[in-house]
């Protein structure tokens, strides 16, 4: 068959099998009387292989020691070849990324668009200060995207360059508390942790629904976390998460003060008081757990938290009677 021929029926152009023939991938096995090339059958399926081998992305000159290497294993071709995949597909998601974020920040002209993309560098940077001066800069004029700004945080392990972009979220508008309350659904724990502080230093009704969803989330860290914040701004609900809180010793200091904040009246402070009651006469409830609950009695006002700690002040326990007598003593030292 000759060149022309090959090249119709394969679709490889004659100049490209000339090419081929230049590095020595294949090679037409016989010559006319007239000196054209003619390519026998199986350099036909050299051809075809050729091809198939650079539709998987290989080289040329891969392809050639792929085909004459007799050592050369189909496997670790493949493996070799999904790696590159894989970096190739990661390198072209992350430019994806920071287009889709440059044309949420809607430019205005080059120099904007050019000042998006240092600021959105920045956020990448391996340098915290450049990271933490990024954030900062995100409220000036030319605002880094809130979507970038969440990813950012969401990845963020240094705690100040974390501060610094839970401020900037508080000033990108409304669309954080929705791509944060995301994070919490991470498969990674810090992740989770970070969107729940992240949402708890916002503000607004959507907000607070995002932190009353987690005070039901499976990861104890996030409700903790939704607990302390919405309990802070006068939600009943996070009243079980803070008993919690406190009987398990996770950040049992917040929990009790965030508690004393929702006694805010009388009726708030004895139904909350009569939890903790109920916490500490629960047999299952060990010593360090009664302790705890009975110095969080201390921050309750009112005559039903009074009885308690006299009560309390009576308790086989030594370390819980002793406690409580030092509580009732200072919230009534006559």
């Amino acid at each position: 068959m000759l060149i022309g021929e090959v090249a119709r029926r394969s679709g490889v152009s004659a100049r490209m099998l000339r090419h081929y023939e230049s590095l020595g991938l294949v090679s037409p096995s016989g010559r006319t009387g007239s000196g054209y090339r003619e390519y026998g059958a199986q350099d036909i399926r050299r051809i075809f292989h050729i091809e198939s081998l650079r539709a998987l992305g290989l080289s040329l000159r891969e392809v050639k020691r792929a085909l004459d290497d007799a050592d050369f294993t189909p496997s670790s071709l493949v493996e070799d070849l999904i790696r590159r995949t894989r970096t190739r597909i990661a390198a072209e998601t992350e430019l994806l990324g920071r287009l889709d974020r440059l044309h949420a920040a809607d430019p205005a002209d080059w120099e904007n668009a050019l000042q998006v993309v240092t600021l959105l560098q920045a956020l990448g940077s391996k340098s915290a200060d450049a990271r933490q001066r990024a954030a900062l800069s995100s409220a000036e004029a030319v605002p880094v995207p809130v979507e970038a700004l969440v990813e950012a945080a969401l990845d963020e392990s240094d705690p100040h360059v974390a501060g610094a972009l839970r401020w900037a979220l508080a000033r990108s508008g409304d669309g954080a508390p929705a791509l944060l309350a995301q994070g919490l659904g991470s498969p990674v724990a810090a992740v989770r942790e970070r969107a729940v502080r992240s949402l708890a230093e916002l503000d607004g009704g959507a907000v607070v629904g995002h932190l009353r969803d987690a005070l039901a989330h499976t990861d104890p860290v996030v409700r903790g976390h939704a607990a302390v914040a919405i309990g802070a701004r006068g939600e009943a609900d996070a009243v079980p998460a803070l008993l919690d809180m406190v009987v398990e010793g996770r950040n049992d200091t917040d929990a009790a003060d965030t508690l004393s904040v929702l006694a805010s009246d009388t009726a708030a402070a004895d139904r909350i008081a009569h939890r903790l009651v109920e916490r500490l006469a629960q047999g299952a409830t060990a010593a360090p757990a009664r302790g705890r609950l009975t110095q969080a009695l201390a921050g309750i006002p009112g005559t039903r938290a009074s009885r308690a700690l006299a009560e309390l002040s009576q308790d086989a326990d030594r370390a819980v009677a002793v406690t409580a007598t030092y509580l009732l003593h200072l919230r009534d030292p006559g």
